[in-house]
């Protein structure tokens, strides 16, 4: 993350909250304005990143997705509409992002993510958000991160339940959580034959973001070597440690990638 110094009059307006946070201030809003960030996946999850990340005016938006509009998404997926069905999700969020805040910088990748091309792409970037719906693609991510040694955050929901995690390099990785049950059958069912409680796709996106702008500009403490699950049907939030497998062919052991 390249620095850039003294803030504009309009961005010191913009950002006015932020710069009243203590420990961000004027130095936490130059590195969200210097950071290049990865969202994998503009759905349910990537919606209020996407969101939320433009709005803080992190410098540069790397968007990844290959699927278009579905009715059936506007359920969960806010920044859609529905003038937006069957157009690329890409082109609706770019949309969006652009209106939002004009001075972030997109970078569009038209492809599905996969263990061929993900290292390719998160290597380009300061940090990763993981917001696909299947756990082939996650646990793609979780290897290209670790491999690259980038760190990213981690979500997913089903039905009322959700769970977070991130990952530095040196912490534990969702490959230590998951192990290699998902090896044989990784993908989920298709995403419109799952149960998923809406607005608590929009909790965990974010909690991604805010995640993400604790990482950029050093406030807090990130969710490391812990997974946070959310039971939105019993309204409760449990941090569970998580342990570094020795196991682990991830972050315990070396993989080899084909980049595209």
């Amino acid at each position: 993350m390249n620095e850039h110094p003294h803030l504009s009059a309009d961005e010191r307006l913009r950002y006015r909250r932020h710069l009243l946070l203590p420990g961000m201030g004027e130095e936490g809003v130059q590195r969200l304005r210097a950071a290049r960030v990865l969202v994998v996946g503009v759905g349910g999850l990537g919606a209020p990143v996407v969101l939320y990340l433009a709005a803080a005016g992190v410098g540069v938006l790397g968007l990844v997705d290959a699927d278009v509009v579905d009715v059936s998404n506007l359920q969960r997926q806010i920044i859609h509409t529905t003038r937006d069905v069957g157009r690329s999700k890409l082109l609706s969020a770019a949309e969006k992002v652009r209106a939002l805040n004009p001075d972030v910088k997109l970078e569009i990748h038209d492809v599905r993510l996969t263990a061929r091309n993900a290292l390719s792409l998160v290597r380009e970037y300061d940090f990763v958000i993981d917001a696909v719906d299947t756990w082939a693609s996650k646990l793609d991510i979780n290897d290209a991160c670790v491999a690259a040694g980038k760190p990213f955050c981690h979500a997913g929901v089903q039905g009322f339940v959700g769970q977070l995690m991130t990952y530095v390099p040196g912490a534990p990785c969702l490959r230590c959580v998951l192990g290699d049950t998902l090896a044989a059958d990784g993908h989920r069912a298709e995403p419109e034959s799952q149960a998923v409680m809406g607005s608590l796709v929009g909790v965990l996106g974010s909690l991604q973001a805010t995640e993400t702008i604790k990482f950029i500009t050093g406030v807090g403490t990130l969710c490391t070597r812990r997974l946070l699950v959310v039971d939105a049907s019993a309204m409760t939030f449990e941090t569970l440690q998580v342990q570094q497998s020795a196991r682990c062919h991830s972050c315990g052991g070396w993989l080899d990638f084909d980049s595209e």
